[in-house]
């Protein structure tokens, strides 16, 4: 055999099967941590690279409804999930659920506020509150029912500054421009010299989160191999250093 076939066939065998690159939509609230598992998946698999999209969960629904280039998408909440199944925008045998996270009020780090109740936002203390928009993120929807079943989400109306996703809550919270905001427990352990959690709010429906394929991926077996390895001991330690939990 000619140096030039063998060096050809050598090539071909030591070529991965599926080395792509692959575009990961990601909830607002996985941007740090999906920052890491990408890394250390690219030092992994050095011939695949990850183009990593954070927005909120729903923006980044409409992004593929729309016909964005998408291979991997991670939302904060099972209900967006199930909406891109209901459109068939997902493969659904490739869903899974992969993290936990809980709801917290937040307030800036020198705050002299405090809640025991959630109806204590209803005191003239609290003048600003983040939320983000219910209809389109799931932070938002997960606060809207926790306000409406304890009886004060109309009465907090006047005070509500809505967000695009749960990373502006925090900034505004961070930047003292509100007097409160509604975050998940990761998103304040982030910016623990900035703001401190006043109380964990118990949701009706757990805080979790789901990764799948898309359908339309051109990269299947790269976009396969990429959710496994969030589902994997290495992706579940990455997550469990951003203070994410595993579910059981």
């Amino acid at each position: 055999m000619k140096k030039s076939a063998l060096f050809l066939l050598l090539s071909a065998v030591a070529t991965p099967l599926f080395a792509a690159d692959i575009t990961v939509s990601a909830a607002a609230s996985l941007k740090d941590a999906f920052g890491e598992i990408a890394a250390k998946y690219e030092k992994q698999y050095p011939q695949s690279k990850i183009k990593l999209n954070t927005a909120g969960s729903g923006a980044l629904l409409q992004q593929v409804l729309q016909g964005a280039p998408v291979d991997v998408v991670a939302f904060a909440d099972e209900e967006t999930m199930s909406q891109a199944q209901a459109k068939n925008v997902i493969d659904k045998a490739t869903r899974k659920t992969f993290a936990l996270n809980s709801l917290v009020i937040a307030a800036p780090k020198n705050s002299k506020l405090s809640v025991g109740r959630l109806n204590d936002l209803e005191s003239y203390r609290f003048d600003r509150i983040a939320v983000s928009n219910p209809q389109s993120v799931p932070v938002g929807r997960y606060t809207k029912a926790a306000l409406e079943k304890a009886g004060v989400w109309a009465a907090i109306q006047p005070k509500v500054i809505t967000t695009q996703n749960v990373r502006q809550s925090l900034d505004y919270v961070a930047r003292g421009e509100v007097d409160a905001g509604f975050v998940y427990n990761t998103d304040a352990a982030l910016m623990k010299d900035k703001v401190k959690v006043l109380k964990t709010v118990p949701t009706q429906q757990p805080v979790s989160y789901p990764i799948a394929v898309t359908a339309d991926s051109k990269q299947k077996a790269e976009a396969k191999r990429f959710t496994q390895y969030v589902l994997s001991a290495q992706g579940q330690g990455v997550l469990a250093k951003y203070g994410f939990k595993k579910p059981r």
